[in-house]
């Protein structure tokens, strides 16, 4: 019996295949439609207005507007099309990257408790990749790329400044439910399966999906950190063998951010989630020890339950 989750065929091929469906889907069906879709909320032409707008943030239509078309990109580009891709061309069943039993309960706070250390561990590599300074042979690229995260970084803090709660929870659908499902189901289930099937390496297979998972951003200045996010979604996907786990934790990674971003913009809690600034060594420190631990713990769990003994 054929045990490929994704493609009979050359992985090669079938990378191709995936990265172009999604492509199409989430740069170009998915932001039309959107637009489509979008158009009644806005009053005027948003489909020959849509570039001009993003620097136009006074207009209080703009947050729903731009709400839409992104959630319609990742919905289409990130989930639907790859889903209908591996039905129609590839004859597989999505139930393949779900294969292996998960503990919910426990998973679900272990996955917690990695995410907010992890996040934590990071900052100093966050704060290092955000000043990071380019030899003088890659001055051009620096300015266009500073010039890329000022941009992005714009529309991201348009589109996380939330003037009510209604505004709140469909920023939590657009910016954590549908990246958790979609990105996952692209990089961990799609991606890393077929580099995994090509190289015969897991953690080259997963360092290369992070790698791609952390440039399809164009965030140069946040690409480290992203990156490593990524592998942990790669490691945690690997040691579960059911993608439902790295979702959960890519979800509670941006809604937590979210939550945070939420209270701090109410009033509520002095934390800052925008700042860049490294946290103290020694809680860095005992988050690196705790995250190495949890990961072993995770490990160890999901090994005992999908290995019984007889």
């Amino acid at each position: 019996m054929n045990t490929n989750l994704i493609s009979d065929r050359h992985p090669a091929a079938s990378l191709i295949y995936i990265l172009f469906v999604v492509a199409i889907g989430f740069l170009i069906i998915g932001p039309s439609l959107g637009l489509l879709i979008a158009s009644p909320f806005y009053d005027g032409d948003l489909f020959s207005e849509f570039t001009g707008i993003l620097y136009n943030q006074s207009n209080p239509q703009l947050f729903i507007a731009l709400m839409i078309v992104q959630a319609t990109a990742g919905i289409i580009g990130l989930i639907a099309l790859p889903l209908l891709y591996l039905k129609a061309i590839e004859h597989k069943a999505i139930r393949s990257l779900f294969r292996k039993e998960v503990n919910l309960p426990i998973s679900l706070v272990l996955l917690a408790a990695i995410g907010t250390c992890f996040t934590i561990a990071i900052s100093p590599v966050i704060e290092w990749n955000m000043n990071l300074d380019f030899p003088d042979f890659l001055s051009e690229f620096e300015r266009w790329a500073r010039q890329k995260e000022i941009e992005l970084m714009q529309v991201t803090r348009f589109l996380t400044t939330f003037s009510s709660t209604t505004d709140f929870l469909i920023g939590v659908f657009v910016v954590a439910v549908i990246p958790g499902i979609g990105e996952e189901l692209v990089f961990r289930g799609f991606v890393q399966n077929e580099l995994q099937r090509w190289l015969k390496n897991t953690h080259v297979a997963i360092w290369i999906s992070a790698f791609l998972f952390s440039a399809m951003h164009m965030q140069f200045f946040g690409f480290v950190p992203r990156m490593l996010l990524g592998a942990l979604f790669g490691y945690l996907y690997y040691w579960s063998g059911n993608l439902l786990v790295p979702m959960l934790a890519h979800f509670f990674h941006n809604g937590f951010t979210l939550v945070l971003l939420y209270t701090y913009q109410q009033g509520i809690t002095t934390l800052d989630p925008e700042s860049n600034e490294a946290a103290p060594l020694p809680l860095v420190a005992g988050c690196v020890v705790a995250v190495v631990g949890l990961l072993y713990y995770f490990r160890k769990l999901y090994k005992a339950n999908n290995h019984p003994a007889s």
